[in-house]
């Protein structure tokens, strides 16, 4: 992060926040896939979609302009797989140590219209290992000391409005957690579609390909030991990073 000083002393600086799908999950490829798989909830990536996430994070690192520091992931593994191979690409671009963690709001709609001819566990275990999740990542990268700003999963069958509301909070209080960092999220589809329509009001997301992203950008005010944040903008135009919305034009009176 950048930043300046005013003759009072108050520091400013600007906090940018990447919000990125997973990569090609393997289930919409082969349709088969579901029907033996221990765990049908939860596809790994094809491996066509560990390079699109490796080239993507390779890309993030020589265009964006700022470096990553904190990395949070959704807990399935198409997520984690996709953020590994972000973290490995970025490191091969930008010397910065980059901080991984798990975070369980930022995970998939929790509910049938996300789950596919019901493949959601039928006892209500996810059986997410978060151990295990974390030793995918690179050696040094997990962050041994962060706190999950959700300790649990979602209530199964929420709403839409529940999962907007949910992804709109999460990208929120990460940031307001980290505020002197730059962040990147690695989600879902409707998460990108809520950090669009959440910071851009006039915006309809239609489509979010595998490892599209947008930026959100904000200023941050420092004065002795608090912070001051602005309102997030959105900084993606439309279909530039695999992202593609409308405008609404207001309606004349």
């Amino acid at each position: 992060m950048e930043s300046t000083q005013n003759q009072d002393h108050t520091a400013v600086s600007y906090q940018n926040v990447v919000v990125m799908r997973h990569a090609d999950r393997l289930d919409n490829f082969d349709p088969c896939w579901a029907s033996t798989a221990a765990r049908p909830w939860d596809p790994p990536l094809l491996e066509a979609g560990r390079l699109r996430a490796f080239q993507t994070g390779r890309s993030l690192g020589h265009s964006l302009g700022y470096p990553i520091h904190r990395v949070f992931v959704s807990p399935f593994l198409r997520c984690v797989q996709t953020a590994s191979e972000v973290v490995s690409a970025l490191s091969t671009v930008d010397a910065a140590e980059v901080k991984v963690s798990v975070e369980y709001g930022l995970c998939e709609m929790m509910n049938k219209v996300a789950f596919r001819n019901d493949v959601a566990p039928k006892d209500g275990n996810w059986g997410f290992n978060i151990t295990q999740l974390e030793a995918m990542f690179p050696t040094g990268t997990m962050s041994s000391n962060a706190e999950r700003v959700d300790k649990e999963l979602p209530q199964w069958e929420e709403s839409f409005e529940e999962t907007r509301d949910r992804y709109e909070r999460i990208f929120k209080e990460l940031a307001d957690k980290y505020p002197a960092e730059n962040l990147l999220f690695v989600t879902h589809g409707e998460g990108i579609k809520v950090a669009v329509s959440s910071f851009r009001k006039d915006a309809k997301v239609y489509k979010v390909g595998y490892c599209g992203y947008v930026q959100l950008g904000r200023p941050i005010l420092k004065k002795d030991q608090s912070f001051i944040t602005g309102e997030f903008d959105v900084l993606t135009d439309s279909d530039q990073t695999g992202v593609s919305y409308n405008i609404t034009k207001p309606s004349h009176q």
